[in-house]
Parts: C-alpha cells; sequence; structure tokens
C-alpha cells in the first residue's frame, strides 16, 4: 500500500514536471528575458532597424537593459531627424484597476522620455500619453500576453 502511494507521487512529480517544462519552451518568434517579452511579432519599426517599443517588468517602470539599448538607438535616429517629435505611449497589462495602469502607463512613458532626454533629444519634442491597459498587443489573459502588453511605444506625431 505504502509502496503504491510512492510509485503513484512519483509518477505525478515526473508528469508535473513535463507539463511545467513544457510551459517553459518559448516560441520562435520572440523570447522572456527575465520578466520581460522581447518578441519579433509584436515589435514594430520606428525607422529601419530602429525598434518602436520597450518592454517592462511587471510593476515596473524601470528600463531593462535592452530598453536603454532601443532607446539608444531612437535617440540616434531622433538625433539625425530634428525635425521629427515623437508621442511616447505607455502601457500597462490587463491586472490592477484603470486608473493604477493609466499612473503606471504615464511612468513608463516617462522613464522612456527621461532616457532619451539624456542621449540629447529635447523634451519639447516628446510627449507623453498613458493608455493603461486600454489598449493591449495581445488581448490574451496569461503571463505571455501580459509582458507583450507591459510597454512603451515611440510614435511619430502628427
Amino acid at each position: 500500500m505504502k509502496l503504491n502511494k510512492i510509485l503513484k507521487n512519483a509518477f505525478l512529480v515526473i508528469v508535473a514536471s513535463f507539463v511545467l517544462s513544457a510551459c517553459a519552451v518559448s516560441k520562435k518568434t520572440g523570447q522572456m528575458q527575465g520578466d520581460v517579452y522581447t518578441g519579433k511579432d509584436t515589435v514594430e519599426y520606428l525607422a529601419s532597424g530602429v525598434p518602436d517599443r520597450v518592454f517592462f517588468a511587471t510593476n515596473e517602470s524601470v528600463l531593462t537593459t535592452a530598453s536603454r539599448e532601443t532607446l539608444r538607438k531612437q535617440a540616434a535616429w531622433l538625433r539625425k531627424n530634428s525635425k521629427i517629435t515623437v508621442v511616447l505611449e505607455g502601457h500597462a497589462d490587463e491586472r490592477g484597476t484603470r486608473e493604477y495602469n493609466l499612473a503606471l502607463g504615464e511612468r513608463r512613458a516617462n522613464a522612456a522620455k527621461d532616457y532619451l532626454m539624456t542621449y540629447g533629444i529635447s523634451s519639447n519634442r516628446i510627449q507623453v500619453l498613458s493608455y493603461g491597459k486600454e489598449r493591449p498587443v495581445d488581448s490574451g489573459s496569461n503571463p505571455l500576453a501580459w509582458s507583450k502588453n507591459r510597454r512603451s511605444v515611440t510614435v511619430k506625431a502628427n
């Protein structure tokens, strides 16, 4: 009886580890780096070779190393195109209240703005707008979808 219970528990542990390892496999179009999604299927381009968005960890507005590299490329492009003004759109995932996510999206867009300004882009060329959770790029309710939605997107102003 006791041996039967041990074998049953061992079987459950093996099955659980297979299930969890299958969940850890990333799609070929993108990958998770810690709590941040960096995927080709969500990245568009502000200009040739200059990604238009950066991603954030859950409840964070701190720029990652990858985000800073993207913003350096944006700043270099903006310095070469001094007549262009941009809007930094801050976004959040679906979790949290509307008010919390609007504030978080604004903090994310402002973090990107502050970083661009350290590379010589004038604040009068950058507007900040937060959509919070109102404009998800992925409407799923799972960690991968949430990671795609935690972002700041740089778009040309009209």
